[in-house]
């Protein structure tokens, strides 16, 4: 029996579905409760001025070009491009983002964990 052989394009096409994206694993699910209230993370995100860095759907004034837009945030699958987004990682993310990627452009704003579980819980109500 002879073997046909495919045209590049199609394996290229092939390579492109079997390899599944940029992550090696699926992302994990996001959890069902989140802890924290949004309405106090919305004044917290005013307060401290994540804006200013950041677009951010429902704050005013918010709509900052230097960090990523949090546009469906709740929706995502990663922090920074590192982290699975859950509610541990992103409090942790918020509070000293410098400890998770060194170097990275978003600064330690000295918020606590507290806070950092409202902003949070009002980032995951963005999906």
């Amino acid at each position: 029996m002879r073997r046909r052989r495919l045209p590049a394009t199609a394996l290229a096409v092939l390579a492109l579905v079997t390899a599944g994206g940029c992550a090696s694993s699926p992302p994990p699910p996001p959890p069902q409760t989140r802890a924290g209230h949004p309405e106090r993370g919305a004044q917290l995100i005013a307060q401290y001025g994540c804006g200013s860095c950041h677009t951010i759907p429902g704050i005013d004034r918010a709509d900052g070009l230097v960090g990523p837009p949090l546009t469906r945030f709740g929706a995502r699958s990663y922090i920074a491009g590192k982290l699975p987004n859950s509610d541990d990682n992103l409090r942790r993310w918020i509070s000293d983002p410098q400890a998770v990627v060194p170097g990275n452009a978003m600064p330690n704003l000295g918020i606590d964990q507290i806070d950092a579980q409202d902003i949070a819980a009002y980032l995951y109500t963005l999906d």
